[in-house]
This record gives C-alpha cells, structure tokens and sequence, in this order.
C-alpha cells in the first residue's frame, strides 16, 4: 500500500507569531499530516518595494493601502525562528519543511539539510531559481498554479540538464487563486501531467473544504498539500482560503481511508466478504419434488440461496441429465449421467 504524502501547509499562516506557529504545529500533530511546512523568505530579495498585493491578499487582508513588500516583510521568519520551529517539531514528532522563495533562502534551506525541495508555482518559470535547487541533486516537488504544460517542460529540462532524475520529481497539480473555485480546479490535468511527463503527481489544493483532496487520491496522487490555520477569521493573506484544525484532521482521516481503500488493483475475494459468498450467492435446487432417474428440465429446477450447491453457471451441464436420487423441493442435489 503506498503512503500518500501529506503536507500542512502552514505557510505564513502564523502571522509573524511563533506562539501561533508553534500551534499550528501542535494542529498538524493532532491531525496524523506527515509534513508542516512553512515559507522561507527575505522580503527584500522577494519583491519589489513598489509591487502591489494581489486581489485576492487584498480582499482578505482588507488593506488596500499596504504594498505587498510591507505584508511579506511582518511574515519573515527569522534563522533564530526556523531553529526554534525546527526543535519544536523534532520535539512533537512532526518533519519540518519550508518553500524557499529567493536565492539567499535557497542557500539557508540547504545548511539546514532537509533534503527535500519545493518550486512553487510562482517559480516555475524562474530559472536561476530552478538551478540553484537542481544542483543539489535532491527530491523535489513542484507545484504547477498559473502554468501551461510548456512551462512544466521548460522547468523539467532544467533541473534535468542539471542532474536531477524524472525519479526524483513530484508535480503538483495547482490553481494559484485562493480560494479555488471549483469549476476551475480541472482535477483531470493531473492525470495528463502523470502521463505526459512520466512523473509522480499529486495535488496542491486551494479550495475551500476537503472534497477535492481526497477525489484527487483516488485518481491517483501521491501527495497532498493543504493550507490550514487556527482561525479563518485570523488577518492575513491566506487565513481564508485554509482548513480550520478539525477539518485538516478530518482530510488526513479521509485520505488515510482511501489510501487503504486503493488496494493492489488485484480483483480478488477479500477476507471480509469470503464467508458472504455461500449466504449471498445461489446453487441450483429442484423447484419441486422430483424422482430418482427424472429428467432435469428448466421447469423442475431453479436457483436459490444459499450458494452451497452447483453454480448457476452450470446451468446448461444440469439440463438434461437425470436425478441421482429423490429430492424434494428447494434441496441442491448432484447430477449424473
């Protein structure tokens, strides 16, 4: 049975808090995810002093006046915060992970030794980016928002040309609007991103509620990320489009259950239903009183339950032979020549 990945994503959801962070650690414990992770940036290397919000920071935020370098540079953690998260989570039992979103946070990643990489959506078509991960020649997982299946090529040359293997690739399927409307998830893209790049696919969700996760497992994902919080009323840029805790839990409850539920693909009589098979299944049986020597005929046979007797599916071998001895009615019996 394979183990679906699955990420919190805390993202900035903390708020500039480590008390809040440090909860939200406690909520993906709680919950059974594998994974929290949060964001690693320097508003400074990520955006331009000028650069605007986008619409949907602004709706829940609240605050058009602010530029997006003002709300990104309260979101920083801090070398002292990533180490203090670190240990916490070590301390809970939890795998830390963070998204690199600028050189310098890259490099910082690396000296923390996570050995495992995330390429957001907005940096699928940022090269000197893309390198500088691919050389380290580890496990990624890149999410696809805002992409055509040209910019996924173009991204996968790259960490390629740099010794990265298709093995080692995971892409997420993604819709960078937050929320997600449902009509513009397009569930099945990632089915065409499986079989046109030959890669591991999962899912990165933005939708409000669990549905779409758990729909995108059964076709197939292997891993699931999935923004939460403690309060969707909390301000900030992503509060809304988050799970609230008992929902997170009831997502990661849900794909565990179909995660079993995917089996080998092998159609076989399972062990719960085996002893179903005599109690739901039919044989066949005289419909009336019938003599030893008597010809078998389809109007002194029939078939009913319990299926302990001749399958129904020798119905033709029965007609036509005789009976082996008396039987009454609703009795199986055997056949002779």
């Amino acid at each position: 049975m394979a183990h679906i990945l699955i990420i919190a994503e805390a993202g900035v959801n903390h708020n500039g808090s480590m008390e809040i962070a440090k909860k939200l650690v406690d909520v993906a414990v709680e919950a059974g995810a594998d994974i929290i992770k949060f964001q690693t940036f320097k508003a400074d290397k990520l955006v331009s002093r000028g650069a605007k919000k986008a619409e949907y920071q602004t709706q829940n935020i609240g605050d058009g006046n602010e530029s997006q370098y003002d709300m990104l540079k309260k979101l920083e953690l801090s070398h002292e915060d990533h180490q203090e998260l670190i240990a916490y989570c070590k301390e809970k039992g939890i795998r830390f992970w963070s998204t690199a979103f600028d050189l310098e946070s890259i490099g910082y990643l690396h000296s923390l030794g996570l050995n495992l990489w995330k390429i957001p959506s907005g940096e699928i078509t940022n090269y000197p980016f893309i390198r500088k991960i691919a050389k380290y020649k580890e496990n990624i997982i890149m999410s696809t928002g805002m992409s055509v299946a040209q910019d996924i090529q173009n991204a996968i040359n790259v960490l390629n040309e740099y010794g990265v293997s298709k093995e080692q690739i995971t892409i997420l399927h993604c819709n960078t609007q937050y929320p997600t409307p449902f009509e513009d998830v397009n569930l099945r893209a990632m089915l065409t991103i499986k079989n046109n790049f030959e890669v591991n696919v999962g899912y990165s969700d933005h939708t409000c509620g669990i549905e779409v996760p758990i729909a995108s497992v059964a076709l197939g994902a292997t891993v699931i990320e999935k923004h939460f919080t403690l309060n969707r009323n909390l301000p900030g840029p992503d509060h809304k489009a988050s799970l609230e805790p008992a929902e997170l839990k009831a997502m990661v409850s849900a794909i565990r259950n179909i995660e079993m539920a995917l089996g080998n693909g092998e159609k076989k009589v399972t062990l719960s239903e085996y002893a179903n098979i005599a109690v739901a299944r039919k044989s066949i049986v005289a419909a009336c009183i019938i003599k030893k020597g008597e010809l078998l005929t389809e109007e002194n046979i029939t078939v009913k339950r319990p299926g302990t007797g001749i399958s129904p599916m020798r119905w033709n071998e029965v007609i036509g032979t005789r009976a082996n001895k008396d039987y009454s009615a609703n009795v199986n019996f055997r056949i002779t020549a």
